[in-house]
């Protein structure tokens, strides 16, 4: 693929005061005679190229806050007063300045070049990504310079306004209905475009029209506190539309950036070469999938280190009674005490487990299998020690593509696997599209189908599109049992499963409307775990987890006050020196923001409750957490 070089100049925004590890939108402004014009198609492809909603520092910060906050994901220690504080942060904020560029550089070339008509459906792939990514990085900051920003080279301000998210919404559902309209139109050139220069949908304009109408309802999604009104008759329009909406798995945002390495850098076709925290499973959201007999649990998370030649390797050694707790209960031994075969779910159900949502039980004698082992999973035979993993994190190999896997061995012996595969990253989707349709036909949108067919079809999609993903990412086990333990089992889609999992109590949408919103709204959260920016944004819009809820319960701490769970980061005071300082205040004012340290140790820890209660605009009037929906 031929990428664009040319430098392309953004709008100065100076030292735009979004805290953390973010890129500094300061750019160089060079002379336009300097700038070497590309072809629009090599503009669109980089675009693609530098679309990144899902990069290393946001799996190393940000996803470990917004896990814990909504209790989808555990501390490793168990929950302290610190789960509330915020660390550094990173990867979010100032990512769609990546696409505006190549958005603003391809409007003014339709605008001045000759036949630059043909050339709109280029611009609107990149405003397609640049609205992803707006709302990517306005879901956690609030109002962002969008409409004035990266114009600096167009004779555009320096200091560029700070748009209100309301307006930006508007902004957003219009740049998005034009869009669609080129995307219909036969005379645009995406429709002839090389593949290669669309690595998502390879030039497939009805697609490319189908996921702008699905984004639509993101937006609506986020005006359910502020507009309900408004929303569900987005959701009325997405629904009739006539180039509709992703309903099927092969019309899914799943794409990788390349699978070639040509110019030594491999952090586009690997996504990115740093490993990412263990990020624990939270018991409760496993018990869910399990008693659902939800095959996600599988792709999202990882094995525990109990395969049953390791099993029989503690019982050879007569520590078998140290293992933990689910493990022996899932143990079938024979007449003489050895392993015979799993029961209870049978591999590779067994092999998944949480931590527990509890406060401060990390030297808990109760909860020592959990938080404190010590030795006890810790197996020796002759010199060689190996320690086995007793709960099931984040699955890293979903995230990038450069992850070598150890299996589980007795020691004295080693598997790996070294394949680095190229990564394929899952944002829009068919499942998020009907399942944001069954939740609006809940709240009375006026739509085609009833609030069970698009429930239903989008949690099938769901597991359908994560299955497609972990395969595509050939993460362990997918495909592969490495001819270790004759016991062990594959990870992939089996036939059958999704039955059983829509029969399921748990799953099957039944009970009061409130009841069947909730449900809908678990899926999504769901569904999100591999985004977690959409799954901290459910979390906070909905309500859900619930405090007492038969599905997934939230834990409210009696020494950590709910409100002081953080709902946005932190901003920094900026200085007086910065170029955007005047915007700057004057932004943080209109959005009721106080500013401050987001440094561990900083204004906000501990029981402060300045980052809950002054919200951003789409989260004024959204359940605290814990509280369910409100109908």
């Amino acid at each position: 693929m031929k990428l664009y070089k040319s430098l392309l100049a953004a709008s100065a925004l100076g030292a735009l005061v979004l805290t953390g590890c973010r890129d500094d939108f300061a750019e160089t402004n060079e002379n336009k005679t300097a700038v070497v014009k590309a072809e629009p198609s090599y503009l669109m492809a980089q675009a693609v190229i530098d679309f990144e909603a899902s990069d290393y520092l946001l799996w190393f910060y940000n996803t470990k806050m917004y896990g814990q906050w909504s209790q989808m994901l555990t501390p490793t220690g168990s929950f302290t007063a610190q789960y509330t504080e915020m660390t550094a942060t990173g990867g979010q904020g100032s990512q769609y300045i990546k696409t505006l560029r190549y958005r603003n550089e391809l409007k003014n070339l339709v605008e001045t070049r000759e036949a630059g008509a043909t050339y709109k459906a280029y611009v609107s792939v990149c405003d397609v990504l640049s609205i992803y990514l707006g709302i990517f990085d306005s879901d956690i900051y609030g109002d962002i310079p969008y409409t004035e920003a990266a114009m600096a080279k167009f004779d555009g301000p320096l200091t560029p306004k700070y748009d209100r998210l309301a307006d930006l919404y508007n902004q957003w559902l219009s740049d998005l209905d034009a869009a669609i309209a080129n995307f219909q139109d036969p005379t645009q050139e995406l429709a002839v475009a090389r593949s290669g220069e669309d690595a998502i949908y390879g030039g497939n304009m009805a697609k490319w029209a189908k996921l702008a109408n699905s984004l639509k309802l993101k937006i609506a999604a986020r005006l359910i506190s502020q507009n309900r009104t408004k929303a569900l008759e987005i959701a009325q329009q997405v629904a009739s539309a006539a180039c509709g909406y992703l309903d099927n798995v092969d019309e899914d945002m799943i794409f990788a950036k390349g699978t070639v390495v040509t110019s030594g850098d491999g952090d586009k076709v690997y996504h990115f070469g740093n490993g990412i925290q263990p990020l624990a499973a939270t018991q409760q959201v496993v018990d869910y999938l399990m008693a659902s007999k939800d095959p996600r649990v599988r792709f999202f998370y990882t094995k525990d280190g109990f395969n049953s030649k390791v099993v029989q390797g503690f019982i050879d050694a007569g520590t078998f009674n140290q293992l933990p707790t689910y493990v022996k209960n899932n143990v079938v031994l024979d007449a003489q005490g050895n392993f015979k075969e799993w029961g209870g779910m049978g591999e590779p159900w067994v092999r998944y487990a949480g931590l527990p949502v509890v406060y401060d039980k990390a030297n808990d004698a109760a909860y020592k299998e959990y938080f404190n082992p010590g030795t006890d999973y810790n197996l020796k035979i002759d010199d060689a020690t190996k320690s086995y993993a007793h709960y099931s994190t984040l699955n890293e190999e979903m995230v990038r593509g450069r992850v070598d896997f150890t299996v589980p061995t007795l020691p004295g012996k080693t598997i790996q696997d070294t394949k680095d595969v190229p990564w394929y990253g899952m944002y829009m989707t068919s499942a998020e599209t009907n399942l944001y349709l069954a939740e609006f036909k809940l709240l009375g949108a006026n739509l085609p189908q009833s609030a069970e067919y698009y429930y239903e079809r989008g949690v099938r999609l769901s597991v359908q599109a994560y299955d497609k993903v972990a395969g595509l990412n050939d993460i362990p086990y997918y495909s592969s049992t490495y001819n270790y333990d004759d016991n062990e089992v594959t990870i992939n889609l089996k036939d059958g499963e999704l039955d059983a999992m829509m029969a399921t109590a748990a799953v099957k949408l039944t009970g009061t409307p409130a009841e069947q919103l909730e449900k809908v709204y678990v899926q999504q959260l769901l569904h999100f775990t591999m985004l977690p920016d959409d799954q901290f944004t459910t979390a906070r819009r909905s309500g859900c987890p619930k405090v007492g809820s038969s599905l997934i319960a939230f834990q409210e701490f009696s020494d950590v006050k709910t409100a002081a769970i953080p709902r946005r980061f932190s901003v920094t005071d900026p200085t007086k020196t910065d170029q955007m300082y005047s915007i700057l205040i004057e932004a943080y004012k209109a959005q009721g923001f106080t500013t401050g340290s987001n440094q561990s140790g900083g204004a906000y820890n501990g029981n402060s409750t300045v980052l809950n209660t002054e919200r951003l605009w789409f989260d004024q009037g959204a359940p605290q957490w814990g509280e369910g929906p409100k109908m």
